[in-house]
């Protein structure tokens, strides 16, 4: 029988190439292979050797759309990639475990998935860029913002946060009725897969049966190692500090998030200090960018294009 999900992947993928990014899978270290969507035109012809030609530097600014927990890069950031491709050098990773990217190593931290991501721009030839980075995404985003500052122009975090603290965890799940991440995040069912839908959005859509079953099947494989990144993730509160960062953080966030709330935006807002900004977006929920996309995309593009005027002022 035909899975629904799976035949629609490549109309995605055909629409993702017209929207001038094609797919490159980059070998990070031995045992550790990450899949990229990358603007077409860094990608020359084969070598006279018959072998893949090393990717140009974007023409570009450069942006780096990572995802979330429940989808792979393409299918989270769909609405945004043609949105941006115009004026930016988009690069869209799976990130290790989602969409063929895959690891031997044992480390499941969003460290590591961080220093995977950088490791792959400078082979793409990146070295200046700006992350976006939505739910687990935004956690893997502020890892590489800590670890790789001078190569960070500024950033853009939509539903996350700086770290799961257990407190946060716990207080999260409690309210959301749920016992932990797993039971969240990694449904096994048709009806759990509902919950969950229904929690991201601001005002849930009718989809049948059958496309909820498709979906689990398609976007929930490497359930355990999944599952051991969502415990790598929780950390003490007692070991958590706020790094200082010297460049403009937006937090753009559905106002309807019940995942991660307005308020915790507003707390985390705080917490980062003058150069953080922060938006709501009405009639959306935690999948913000798929809810409304027009207005998500207007305000990234306008955030996006203060970044890189303030940039060429200073230059």
């Amino acid at each position: 029988m035909v899975n629904w999900v799976e035949a629609q992947k490549p109309l995605l993928n055909g629409l993702m190439k017209m929207a001038g990014v094609v797919p490159y899978t980059i070998e990070i270290e031995p045992g550790t292979k990450m899949n990229f969507w990358v603007p077409k035109e860094t990608l020359k012809k084969k070598s006279r050797t018959g072998k893949p030609a090393k990717p140009d530097k974007p023409t570009k600014p450069a942006v780096l759309l990572i995802h979330g927990f429940a989808a792979e890069g393409i299918v989270t950031w769909q609405f945004q990639v043609g949105a941006l491709s115009k004026k930016y050098s988009v690069y869209i990773p799976d990130l290790l475990f989602f969409g063929g990217s895959y690891s031997d190593n044992s480390d499941r931290s969003p460290a590591f998935q961080a220093n995977c991501l950088v490791k792959g721009l400078c082979i793409l030839g990146v070295d200046k860029f700006v992350p976006v980075g939505f739910s687990y995404g935004g956690m893997v985003a502020f890892k590489i913002a800590e670890a790789y500052p001078d190569m960070v122009k500024g950033m853009v975090v939509s539903g996350s946060i700086l770290a799961m603290t257990d407190s946060i965890s716990e207080s999260s799940l409690n309210r959301l009725g749920f016992s932990s991440s797993k039971d969240l995040l990694l449904p096994t069912s048709v009806k759990e897969l509902k919950a969950l839908f229904t929690i991201a959005v601001h005002k849930p859509l009718w989809f049948p049966k059958r496309l909820f079953k498709d979906f689990i099947e398609v976007m929930f494989n490497n359930r355990k190692e999944r599952a051991e990144l969502l415990e790598a993730v929780e950390v003490s509160n007692k070991d958590v500090t706020i790094p200082h960062f010297p460049w403009k953080i937006h937090l753009l966030w559905g106002e309807s998030d019940q995942i991660f709330d307005f308020e915790l935006a507003k707390n985390m807002k705080t917490e980062l200090g003058e150069n953080a900004t922060i938006e709501s977006i009405k009639k959306a929920g935690h999948l913000v960018q798929l809810e409304r996309p027009c207005v998500y995309n207007r305000r990234l593009k306008k955030f996006l294009a203060s970044v890189h005027s303030e940039e060429k002022l200073i230059q």
